[in-house]
Parts: C-alpha cells; structure tokens; sequence
C-alpha cells in the first residue's frame, strides 16, 4: 500500500514530505526535528533569520549533507538513503546561492549543456560541439521562456547578474525538474532584477512545484502559496504570508521583541 500523509495529503497533493528531519555537527544541531509538507503545484518559501537553518535544510534534501535523523519523502517514497546523482534523476533539481553558469560560453550553449543529458552524451567529450545542434530548437524555447531569447549569442560574462539568474533558471528547467529547489533567487539584486525574476519564477512554476529560500519578504509575499518558518535550526511557524507575518513569534524572531507591525 502506497504511503500516504497525515492531514488527509496523498500523494496526488504531497510531493515532498520530511518527518523529523535532523542534522547535528559535533553535537550542535543545526536542523532540528523538521516536517516539512510541499504541496504539488505550489511555490513553497522556506524563510527565517539568518543562521536559521534554510540552506542546511537544502542541502539535506538534495543530499549534499546526511540527514542525522529522520526521513524525506518524495512521491511518497523514501529518498533518505539516495546519492545527490539519484535524487537529481528523479527530477529534485537545485539552483545555488551563487551563480553557477559557464561564464565564456554563449547563453544558447549553456542551456544546451544542460540539455545535453536527455542526450546520454554528457561525458562523450571527443563529439564536436556540432553534435548539440539538435538540441537548438529546445534552448532557445527554454530562453523565450525565461526571456532571454534576445541574448541567445552572448557570452554569458557579459550578462547582467540577473540576467545570469534567469539563465541559471532556464538551465534548471532544461533538467525537466518536478520539482525546483531555488537558493535565494533574488539574493545581491537590484530593485528591477529582482521584480523580473520574481515575476519569472511565479510565471516558470506554473504546471511546476517550486521550493525556495528567499531572504526578500516582498518576494515571498508576492508569490508563495504556503511558507515555513525557521528559526535556530526547527519550524517556528506555517501558513500562508499573512498568518505567518501577522505571527508575534515570527515578528520577534525578523525584528526583536518590541517590534508590534507585521513584517
């Protein structure tokens, strides 16, 4: 029998779940006791102050770190023993921090690496670069998609930094994710920057499941459909940007105890 989750959830609604997700170092326990639900079609926010926890908490479910205890569930099956390669395979795609595309390549050629896999000839280094032709056609709509169609031929150095976070999505979404993983989007952006790539990630989650660390409150104000709360490494509160901004536990943790407006 199918696993399903408390509250009602199946698998129809659930797609990723955490019971009592932990990680100590020498004793400091850095994420503590986490049950975390993600619902399928949905932009989840996953905030908190910093040192709260959230990249930690990424890295958990992605695998860059072993859990030291409990269990994520994606699709109702438990991926806590899976290597990073395994949970990348089964469509848990992430973004970094930090921007993470091949500076002298053209924007068109970055996205076609990323597409290159579907190909199964991503380590056949001796093939012409020719050989990635084929996979024009899906990069450049991977580009339209994220608007960046018009600088298909830069080098993508000569990108403006949010514009190289918009290719770092289209490059997401050339690994077909079910579900994207975005480390502070908007993070080091200017006003503009970061209105446009909110508005990509709200019109790129359409039909998607969106997790996302974000240290901007507009943003998550404007886009999330349910955010959690960290605070020291545990869940301080959930709910929608209204229950958890209006949440005297959240005010105080954001901005000390003697703060009274929402955040």
């Amino acid at each position: 029998m199918p696993w399903c989750g408390i509250k009602g959830l199946d698998l129809q609604e659930t797609i990723l779940k955490t019971i009592g997700l932990g990680k100590s170092f020498k004793g400091f326990a850095a994420v503590s006791d986490v049950n975390l639900d993600v619902a399928r079609g949905t932009i989840h926010a996953l905030i908190g102050p910093n040192g709260a926890g959230k990249t930690t908490c990424f890295n958990l479910l992605t695998k860059f770190l072993e859990p030291t205890g409990g269990q994520i569930l994606f699709n109702g099956l438990d991926i806590t023993k899976d290597a990073p390669a395994q949970i990348a395979r089964r469509g848990v795609i992430r973004s970094f921090q930090i921007s993470a595309v091949f500076p002298h390549l053209t924007v068109l050629e970055n996205v076609r690496v990323a597409l290159q896999r579907g190909l199964g000839t991503e380590f056949h280094f001796w093939k012409s670069s020719d050989s990635l032709n084929v996979l024009n056609e899906r990069a450049e709509q991977l580009l339209l998609e994220v608007g960046l169609i018009d600088f298909a031929q830069e080098e993508t150095l000569n990108l403006a930094y949010g514009r190289k976070r918009s290719l770092e999505i289209a490059t997401t979404l050339a690994m077909e994710p079910e579900l994207m993983l975005l480390d502070e989007p908007t993070q080091g952006m200017g006003h503009e920057d970061v209105e446009r790539v909110t508005e990509l990630i709200d019109r790129v989650a359409k039909g998607r499941t969106v997790l996302m660390v974000e240290h901007n409150m507009k943003v998550v104000a404007s886009i999330a459909d349910r955010i959690t709360v960290l605070q020291r490494g545990s869940i301080l509160a959930e709910g929608s940007y209204h229950e958890v901004s209006n949440n005297p536990l959240v005010v105080e943790a954001y901005m000390g105890a003697h703060r009274s407006e929402p955040l």
